[in-house]
């Protein structure tokens, strides 16, 4: 069980997978006003950053599952490397369907909610784990303006302009599955290009590494493409960001 090659390998040197900054997951671990010991759950936890970082800043414990062995391996190097490995733990396997044996006080999934089949069926996933009175996290993308659907073929952006929503359409989701949203950080333009550029960086480094690697013409041709790409597409018309909700 692991994600697609491409992603173990555009992303391997990211400590966050997703476009938030290490000062923007900062923002969002105070803004939650965490209580020391917090049980925190994270479905798709990639490199571990958020329940590490929040380990040491914040006292939390928690525990990561993600069917990346990359990213599960990183993880607990991380945890290691912090001094937090006996606050947090993490779970190499398929988050979907995943419940946590004790109630937490924060259950997320930042960037994975096809885990739950979309955003609806993942706040219930999340919903099972999480003690009254709890947080749920949801990091999901939105438009910043409404594309077209050319710009959509394009782009790359989803398979339709209705695959996502406008930010005020999803924050009324959120009321419409019966959840207060009671904080939200955005990412930006700025950590856009820091997601972005990131893997650029990586995948030149590692073509430059494997020239006659099975996957070297894949990489090459993402490499070619994707900076214009991102410049007239992803930093224009994507969003994405990180709702806290509470139910009603």
């Amino acid at each position: 069980m692991d994600i697609p090659r491409f992603f173990t390998i555009s992303e391997s040197a990211h400590r966050i997978h997703n476009p938030f900054t290490p000062e923007k997951l900062a923002v969002l671990g105070r803004a939650l006003r965490m209580e020391q010991g917090t049980r925190v759950l994270d479905l798709g936890s990639g490199s571990g950053e958020m329940l590490c970082t929040w380990a040491r800043d914040h006292a939390i414990r928690g525990t990561g599952v993600d069917m990346s062995v990359l990213f599960s391996r990183q993880a607990r190097l991380r945890a290691e490397e912090l001094g937090v490995s006996d606050h947090v733990d993490f779970i190499h396997a398929d988050a979907s369907g995943f419940v946590s044996e004790e109630k937490v006080g924060v259950a997320a999934c930042l960037g994975a909610t096809w885990i739950g089949g979309g955003v609806s069926g993942t706040v219930e996933l999340l919903e099972r784990s999480l003690l009254p009175g709890g947080i749920i996290l949801i990091g999901e993308p939105y438009w910043r303006q409404p594309p077209s659907a050319d710009v959509i073929a394009r782009g790359g952006l989803a398979g339709s302009v209705s695959d996502f929503l406008l930010l005020p359409e999803l924050l009324a989701s959120f009321g419409r599955y019966g959840y207060d949203v009671v904080e939200m950080v955005l990412a930006d333009q700025e950590s856009w290009d820091r997601y972005e550029g990131q893997r650029w960086f990586t995948m030149r480094r590692w073509l430059d590494a494997n020239p006659d690697d099975e996957m070297a013409g894949e990489i090459r041709a993402r490499l070619a493409s994707e900076p214009e790409r991102h410049a007239a597409y992803t930093r224009e018309y994507l969003g994405w960001g990180v709702f806290a909700l509470m139910r009603r």
